[in-house]
């Protein structure tokens, strides 16, 4: 081409570019026509023209980090559809297609394939378009094809090399390609086959999607003589080889990663799996083998994929689901395209007999993921549908073909509901109860509804129709198990298994089980409960094991199914029992060797969840009644057991291994218990597992070390002596669990009896770790410690006889001398002796314990063998007790010598260990001799001070001479010179705690002189007290250990916790020595003011950096402290010489601050806080309270103390008893006090603390303490309400009822006089708070709300105060009852002002008269207060004493009279109930039949009285309070006795009785009730009748009207009616009242009145008219709701949008103010009608005649979504209740269900919401049209 050709060329291209910019795609072919016609060019110069001039085109179009626009995307749409008609123009020309391709297709698809999709699929679209009609396909496949495939392997690491690649697609027969064009065109080869330039995965799937369809829509379309090889390649061979490699390639994409398996099903398995479907099968060639693909081969692999998949994750399910549903969405289509055989071939995989398959769909069906449940719902309606069509011609229902079904008779409302509603829906065709289901299709059918409602449907559905519908299918279960012959529907393909019937089932009660909605979840545990499994035998065992273990026990566990659990302590519910029962049918039908490890997987299912308090009752009560049943089944099955005795029948049951595992599961049980504090609680717990263990566990089947385990489980309280399960575990023990197994009992028992005999020597000889030999660390001494007590316990549990110890007691002896004497190279054998040996003591000694504190209870025999085994092993202890001592003094000669093993190796217990247990920093070897001379300090101390209980002659001198030795030596210490030996120091304090024990425990006059006789010690010590020096000394010697610095931290803290476990040992020597009978002379004490001053200082400035495990020990030291200075102390100045204010200022503040500081509120700490810091001996100083106006130390630590306390319930009960108990015995404090006490008073939180109740009966150290306490005024109150919220008033309310009495004494003395003042003011403190605090004062407050609380606490305790209103303060105390009974106040507090009242007036009669008749006598008085007075005086009449009793009678009973005739019914049913009472108890004389003539006044008493007695409705009233008034007394109804025993069981809003006024409303009320009830019955009957009329127009049609008469327009008739004024009343006559001129005026003057009224009437009826008649022909039914802000906003909404009606059932809330607030005037502008919840059908019916169309807004089957209906013009639309939607029998007369299409994920609206959005919807399609 020439130079000027080539310029000319460049500007036609140019021109062409710039000209496709502006014309339209469609017009490019013509415009290219007429510039090749104009130009004469031909197609193939102008293609490679654009072809060379491509590269810069693209580049101007598509610009750097820039979007396209639309504009440009025309351009490179209408740029692509050039080239390709310049293609189509040239022809079927391989080369220029091969150009095109190659230099411009590959570029753009790489550039845009970050930009947009759908230009993506235009552009292939066009360029597919090319191909087909020039049949080029041998292009693609050789270069598009293989780019795309590199592109897809190498983005899953695949190496193809590229050889490989176009060897696969250049082998056939066809012409290579040439590649010139690649070297010279821009876009290089190298370039375009690199990895950098591969395509997008999801572009790349997208270009095999659109390839493979236009491949597949070429071979359809052609015919077969076109099919001619055109250059070696046919199109179906291209077709066979992609599908072929397509297939590979999804196989891998879809076990590769999220967007290789997202990219595979969104783009290559829908085409590849229509092309497979459209063809029988594909064959290809594939490196010189033929290979067929097929669909069937094809899913094969898809399946092997999807198993892989359903194990990976959620996602990767999903993913899988979607495989599967692509697979049956071709079905249909295969169907339709290929032949019988065809679809044979394909169902030889038959993915639906897989079991595997619809295990997938079962688990699909109950995750927790709601988009996976949805999708195997889909799929498994998919599959049910395509055989549904598959088996057409199966098994039809055997039922009525007449269609009409009869309704279901003897069925309840609810059923009955369900029956409609369902019917409704579609499916009513086989819910009659006296229908049945009679092949698989229907059991699916009613199986898919149920599911949808769990899923979909409203609440109201699944409570109406699940019982009805999972009846039916359990029929039909029932009947199919039961049949011979199954039937060939394929439909029973899953049901044909009697254990896949329970299965499908068990997905329906999961979900219904793991509902959102509790209701639900409550109907659905309580229906499964219900069904009766006795009916199904045997079968039952069909029920999945994984259903009951899992979402079973998950439904047990729910805390909604147990509403009724622990009220009144019952800790059982319905729900419990039903499941029990049915655990105990199903183990029953179990197979024998299942038996046992079904219970064990029940029990195992506590490790697995965790379990609240019900579901944890419930599982003991399942295992219980499982376990049971395994028990009766030899007794069940006696002709399986013929000739085997049933030890042979346990044994063949569950071997050894079997009953391990299963106490080991009964043990997790138990320990589970103990995170529920309540004792009651966890001892239902273990009496129900002890019970299972009975019955299934016989102890010889059990290996020793298993039993001990479980029983040490067992919380030691309920086996120890006089424990509840004490008796059943030794019974279990001694082989009588069953008593079939006693013929057996003597073998086994000796064997038994034989490994606890043997536990002792293998037990000491076992033989530890070989490189270990010799030593041991503190861990492995604890675990020796705990399998010793376990075997103790157990031993003593199981023995009966003491003959049975004679071998322990043997080994004691003879074993234990020899190994105390012989000094073994294996130092624990020793150890491990002295461990057995503490164990049996302890268990000896707290069995001893026990038995004293159950004496009562506990049989003389029992006695006797405690006693006979304690002497035997004392004397047996006795024998060996010297070689103890030499043991232990050979032991502990590493404390006094130094000696130290040179190893440096650490103990297991340090190495690798931060924190946690401080660990002693000795090497391993020093370890173990430290441990082994503390455990022989700490075993002969113990068993000394065991021994000293019995025996004390002198052969314990030599033990007590050790004992005071170790104990001298220890506190002659010299200073340390290393941290080794600080630590060893430090062992040896560890000792002394034991040492100073037996000390304390066992002082006795002689016992510090067998040490003086020795040494010179006490010399030192000469003319001080006995036991100052030893103190003093242990103090310094211990100190100078703490500052030397040698010690870690974490040691140094150890070190502390023993200083003052020592300390409180020296510092209880005097209260063990006064127990044990030393009296001391007076002029000597045991410590001296200094020494005792220098611990408390010591105590005080350590108290507040105590660490938690010395927190009681230093309490308990500072109590013991100022017990010892104020022992002897006569004078406050004496005591305050040793510990003055500023002292008990630095105690009280280091108290507070411990007390803060601690993280748990331990009942000990608080009970040892408080009677430490509140000592009596300093809380009777009134300095320390109080000082020139100041608060004292005391008074400051209570007040914080009670304010800390209203957020710890346990510290202000706590607090309440012992300072009320302090106060009651120092009443001239209680004047310090009265702000903290009215804070008691009020007090209120939690009523139960079940952590307080656990820590009493396990905590021995909680019960000491609380026992220290002050003791309360009351204890019978203080046991029954120490753990509820009503203790602190009730020890308030106790303290001054005793202070009363104390008052009401004979003898005054200054505290009676004290006790007097200090009841008086707070008496008036309170009355003060009672009338004038904000709160106290309100006169609107709801009912049980704080407010309420408040006012009856305070007005409780004012009753109890009311002994103390005297004569100078009774005007005061009147006045302010007169106030409070004025004001507005429930009865509940009403009743406790009257009471108090009438203890008032009893007491001050003058006051009757003066205060109390003035008052009844003022009729202006508001009712309510009016009623308390006439309560008031009525008692006072009946209650006073016989010598003003007449008296009163004279003043009150008058006044009370006229009250009988009071307009307010509940005062005058109030008054008639009272004045009976009076009249009856004073008047018993008057009888109305006697011949006496009686004065007038009598007269009228006596028809009084025989009315009132008489009279039906005053005799109902009487009735219903029978007895309240006999039993009320007032005087006793102001005692705490009265206030908080003597009340109703059922009572618990804070102890308050009904009141006598409550009872009277009441009673009125219901009277009232009844009559409304039946008045409205009377009303909607008329109403019906009424509505059941025709039109008014038919109506007016038949009256018969008169001739002449007019018809009047009602709605303009109204009465004239003259009113006289009431001066005019009687002034005027009525003959002459039309001549009188004034009266003639007046009339004039009404009529010109009535003319402008009947104007101003026809106007107003004008535009009502116009307004009407715009109004639109819409009626909306509110009649179902009940809200009224619903209601009123429905009413706004019809006035905006112009209804022509609203109906409610009840047109007074349109007086309610808050309906006129949100209506704003709407009523009055919108016709409402007043229909009835009875007439809404009635109603309804009647519009449907006026030609209405009645919709309901309702989600049901098959309800219209709201944007899809067209409303008729005339329309009423129901709405239905708030919660319950509409009811049936209205869905029924509807002509159309509307919902309202939702997105979210709440699936409901507001009413009112809906309403209006349907109201809108209505007129917006009213004003289009």
């Amino acid at each position: 081409m020439s130079r000027l050709e080539a310029d000319s060329m460049a500007t036609l291209v140019d021109s062409l570019s710039k000209s496709l910019i502006q014309v339209p795609a469609s017009a490019i072919p013509a415009m290219l026509d007429c510039i090749l016609l104009s130009t004469g060019l031909s197609p193939s110069l102008l293609l490679a023209s654009l072809s060379d001039d491509f590269p810069r085109l693209l580049k101007d179009i598509i610009k750097e980090d820039e979007k396209l626009d639309s504009d440009n995307c025309l351009h490179l749409t209408s740029l692509i559809g050039a080239f390709c008609h310049l293609i189509k123009k040239i022809g079927a020309n391989h080369d220029a297609v091969q150009s095109f391709t190659l230099r411009c297709f590959l570029p753009l698809v790489k550039v845009l394939q970050a930009f947009q999709c759908n230009l993506l699929n235009q552009i292939m679209e066009l360029f597919i378009d090319v191909v087909m009609e020039t049949h080029t396909w041998v292009v693609l496949e050789e270069t598009l094809v293989p780019m795309v495939l590199r592109s897809v392997y190498l983005s899953m690491d695949v190496c193809h090399n590229e050889d490989s690649i176009f060897y696969d697609w250049r082998s056939g027969s066809g012409p290579q390609v040439s590649y010139d064009l690649l070297t010279d065109s821009p876009v290089d080869k190298e370039l375009s086959l690199s990895s950098s330039s591969c395509f997008k995965l999801p572009t790349s799937c997208q270009l095999f999607s659109v390839i493979l369809e236009a491949a597949i829509q070429f071979q359809q379309t052609v015919t077969a003589s076109e099919l001619v090889e055109e250059n070696g390649c046919y199109a179906v061979n291209f077709v066979a080889r992609l599908i072929w490699e397509l297939c590979n390639m999804t196989e891998r994409m879809l076990l590769y990663s999220p967007e290789h398996r997202s990219c595979a099903v969104g783009f290559l398995l829908p085409i590849v799996g229509k092309a497979l479907s459209s063809n029988s099968i594909f064959r290809v060639t594939i490196s010189r083998q033929e290979q067929a693909i097929s669909w069937e081969h094809f899913f094969v692999k898809l399946w092997n994929c999807c198993r892989t998949l359903f194990s990976m994750g959620i996602l990767e399910r999903r993913e899988a689901y979607n495989v599967l549903s692509l697979y049956f969405s071709f079905i249909p289509y295969i169907e339709e395209h290929e032949d019988a055989d065809t679809i044979s071939r394909m169902e030889q995989f038959g993915i639906i007999a897989v079991k595997e398959f619809w295990d997938e769909i079962k688990r699909g069906l109950v995750n927790k993921e709601s988009l996976v449940r949805k999708q195997s719902l889909q799929i498994l309606k998919t599959v049910l549908s395509i055989h549904s069509r598959t088996n057409s011609t199966s098994n039809v229902s055997k039922r009525n073909s007449s269609g009409k079904h009869s309704m279901p008779r003897g069925v309840t409302k609810r059923e009955l509901w369900a029956y409609k509603e369902a019917k409704s829906l579609g499916v009513g065709n086989f819910l009659a109860l006296e229908d049945l289901i009679f092949n698989g299709k229907q059991y699916w059918e009613a199986f898919l509804l149920l599911y949808e409602m769990l899923e979909e449907y409203g609440t109201h559905l699944v409570e109406a129709a699940w019982n009805h519908q999972v009846s039916l299918l359990l029929q039909f279960s029932l009947s199919y198990l039961k049949s011979e012959s199954n039937t060939s529907e394929v439909h029973q393909t899953q049901i044909e298994n009697c254990g896949e019937i329970f299965d499908w089932l068990s997905i329906l009660w999961e979900r219904g089980l793991h509902h959102d909605n509790p209701q639900v979840r409550c109907l659905i545990m309580q229906s499964f409960l219900d069904i009766n499994w006795e009916n199904y035998g045997n079968y039952l065992r069909s029920v999945p094991e994984a259903f009951i273990l899992g979402p079973f026990m998950q439904g047990l566990n729910d805390p909604i199914q147990h509403k009724e659990f622990g009220i009144k302590g019952v800790y059982m519910s319905r729900t419990i029992e039903g499941a029990a029962q049915f655990l105990h049918q199903y183990t029953s039908c179990l197979a024998l060797r299942k038996c046992i490890g079904f219970l064990c997987n029940l029990a195992s299912t506590a490790k697995h969840q965790s379990f609240g308090r019900a579901g944890l009752m419930g599982l003991a009560e399942c295992i219980t009644l499982a376990a049971n049943a395994i028990r009766t089944l030899p007794y069940s099955r006696k002709e399986s057991f013929r000739g085997t005795s049933l030890m042979e029948w346990a044994s063949e049951t569950a071997n050894e291994n079997d009953k391990t595992q299963l106490l080991n599961a009964f043990r997790y049980v138990i320990e589970s218990s103990k995170q529920h504090f309540n004792p009651n609680y966890r001892l239902q717990v273990c009496q129900k597992i002890m019970e299972a263990a009975v019955s299934v566990a016989c102890v010889f089947d059990v290996p020793l070390e298993i039993l001990l385990i479980f029983v040490s489980t067992l919380p030691r309280e309920f086996t120890d002596f006089g424990g509840p399960l004490r008796a059943t575990v030794q019974k279990w023990l001694s082989g009588c669990g069953h008593l079939d197994y006693c013929a057996n009992c003597c073998s086994n028992v000796g064997k038994r009896w034989k490994s606890l005999y043997d536990f002792p020597q293998s037990f000491v000889s076992d033989q530890l770790v070989s490189d270990a030999s010799l030593n041991y660390d503190d861990e492995e001494l604890s675990a020796w410690e705990v399998e010793a007590n376990r075997w103790a316990r157990v031993l003593f549990l199981a023995l009966q006889e003491e003959h049975l110890l004679g071998p322990i007691l043997m080994f004691i002896q003879s074993t234990g001398v020899t190994i105390l004497k012989q000094n073994h190279d294996t130092k624990y054998v020793s150890v491990k002796f002295l461990i057995l040996a503490m164990s049996l003591v302890l268990e000896l000694q707290r069995t001893k314990e026990r038995a004293a504190e159950n004496g009562t209870t506990a049989t003389t025999d029992d006695f006797r063998l405690i006693e006979g085994i304690y002497e035997k092993f004392v004397d047996k202890f006795l024998l060996i007790l010297e070689d103890m001592v030499q043991f232990a003094d050979q032991s502990c000669s590493i404390f006094w010598s130094g000696f130290v093993v040179d190893d440096n190796t650490l103990p297991g217990s340090v190495k690798g260990k931060l924190g946690g247990p401080s660990q002693r920093r000795l090497s391993i070897s020093t370890t173990t001799f430290v441990l082994q001379a503390i455990m022989s300090v700490k075993a002969l101390s113990l068993i000394l001070a065991w021994s000293t209980q019995i025996k004390s002659d002198a052969s314990l001198s030599y033990s007590f001479t050790f004992i005071w030795q170790f104990f001298w030596r220890t506190t002659k210490f010299p200073p340390p010179c290393s941290e080794i030996e600080a630590e060893i120091f430090l062992a040896a304090y560890e000792a002394l705690v034991f040492v100073l024990r037996v000390l304390a425990s066992t002082y006795f006059s002689q016992s510090s002189f067998l040490i003086m006789e020795n040494e010179k010690l006490f010399l030192e010590a000469e003319g001080r007290p006995q036991l100052d020096f030893m103190l003093l000394s242990f103090v310094q010697n211990i100190n100078n250990l703490l500052e030397v610095g040698f010690l870690a931290r974490t040691r140094r803290a150890v070190l502390l916790d023993l200083k003052w476990m020592c300390i409180e040992s020296l510092l209880s020597i005097p209260s063990h020595a006064l127990n044990n009978g030393i009296c001391m002379e007076e002029s000597l004490t045991f410590f001296s003011d200094g020494t005792l001053r220098c611990i408390f200082s010591d105590l005080i400035e350590s108290l507040e950096n105590a660490g938690e495990g010395s927190v009681l020990t230093m309490l308990r030291s500072v109590r013991m402290v100022l017990e010892l200075v104020a022992k002897g102390k006569s004078s406050a100045g004496v005591f305050s010489d040793v510990i003055d204010a500023q002292k008990m200022w630095h105690l009280v503040h280091s108290s507070w601050i411990l007390h803060v500081n601690c993280n748990k509120r331990r009942v000990a700490s608080i009970a040892a806080l408080l009677s430490s810091v509140l000592h009596p001996s300093v809380f009777n100083d009134e300095s320390m309270h109080e000082r020139d106006n100041a608060l004292g130390p005391l008074k400051w630590f209570v007040a914080n103390l009670l304010e800390e306390g209203t957020k710890s319930p346990r510290t202000i009960r706590l607090a309440a008893l012992h300072l009320t108990g302090l106060l009651l015995s120092n009443p001239r404090i209680i004047k310090f006090y009265i702000k903290e006490l009215k804070l008691l008073t009020l007090y209120g939180s939690v009523a139960f603390d079940e952590d307080f109740e656990a820590e009493l009966a396990e905590n021995i150290d909680a019960r000491v303490e609380v026992s220290l306490l002050a003791k309360s005024p009351d204890p019978e109150l203080t046991e029954e309400y120490i753990n509820t919220e009503l203790y602190a008033r009730v020890s308030v309310a106790v303290l001054f009822h005793k202070l009363a009495s104390m008052v009401n004494s004979s003898t005054l003395n200054p505290d009676c006089i004290a006790a007097l003042a200090s009841g008086k003011l707070f008496l008036l403190e309170l009355l003060d708070s009672a009338v004038n605090d904000k709160d106290l004062a309100k006169e609107l407050y709801k009912k049980y709300s704080a407010i309420h609380r408040r006012k009856i606490r305070v007005w409780q305790t004012i009753c109890v105060l009311s002994p103390f209103v005297e004569q100078d303060i009774v005007g005061k105390v009147a006045d302010y009852l007169c106030l409070s009974l004025n004001r507005n106040n429930l009865p509940a507090v009403r009743q406790y002002l009257e009471t108090f009242a009438i203890n008032i007036y009893l007491k001050f009669s003058s006051l009757v008269r003066d205060h109390l008749v003035p008052i009844l006598r003022n009729y202006d008085t508001r009712p309510q207060a009016l009623s308390s007075y006439v309560f008031i005086a009525a008692n006072v009449i009946l209650h006073s004493s016989k010598d003003v009793q007449s008296r009163h009678l004279d003043e009150l009973f008058p006044p009370l009279v006229p009250l009988l005739t009071s307009h307010h019914h509940s005062l005058r049913g109030f008054t008639q109930l009272l004045l009976y009472q009076i009249l009856h108890k004073l008047f018993p004389l008057l009888n109305a039949g006697s011949s006496e003539v009686f004065p007038l006044e009598k007269r009228c008493f006596v028809d009084l009285k025989t009315y009132l007695a008489k009279n039906f409705d005053c005799a109902r009233l009487r009735a219903s309070m029978e007895g309240y008034l006999d039993a009320y007394n007032p005087i006793n109804s102001a005692t705490p006795a009265g206030i908080f025993i003597n009340r109703v069981e059922e009572v618990e809003f804070e102890c308050v009785p009904t009141s006598l006024m409550d009872q009277v409303i009441t009673f009125l009320n219901d009277v009232r009730e009844d009559l409304r009830y039946s008045m409205a019955k009377d009303v909607v009957t008329i109403r019906n009748e009424s509505l059941r009329i025709d039109g008014d127009i038919n109506g007016m049609e038949n009256m018969s009207i008169g001739e002449g008469t007019q018809v009047k327009d009602i709605s303009s008739d109204f009465q004239k009616k003259i009113t006289l004024a009431k001066h005019d009343v009687g002034a005027v006559d009525v003959g002459s009242f039309y001549g009188n001129g004034k009266a003639y005026k007046k009339i004039a003057e009404m009529e010109e009145d009535d003319l402008l009224l009947d104007q101003l009437l026809q106007s107003r009826r004008l535009s009502l008219e116009r307004v009407k008649a715009s109004s639109q022909n819409f009626i909306l039914v509110a009649s179902l709701l009940d809200r009224i802000p619903n209601l009123a906003g429905l009413a706004r909404t019809c006035e905006v949008f112009r209804a022509s009606g609203l109906t409610i059932a009840d047109k007074s809330i349109l007086k309610d103010k808050q309906f006129q607030l949100i209506s704003v005037t709407a009523e009055k502008w919108v016709p409402i009608v007043e229909v009835p919840i009875n007439s809404v059908k009635v109603y309804l019916e009647k519009k449907k005649r006026e030609g209405f169309s009645i919709l309901g807004l309702e989600q049901t089957a098959n309800s219209v979504p709201l944007d899809q209906f067209m409303f008729p013009k005339k329309t009423v639309l129901v709405l239905g209740r708030e919660k319950e939607g509409i009811p049936v029998d209205i869905i029924h007369i509807l002509d159309a269900c509307l919902e309202i299409p939702q997105l979210g994920v709440v699936r409901s609206l507001n009413v009112h919401v809906s309403g209006a959005i349907a109201m809108w919807e209505y007129t917006r399609q009213q004003r289009s049209h």
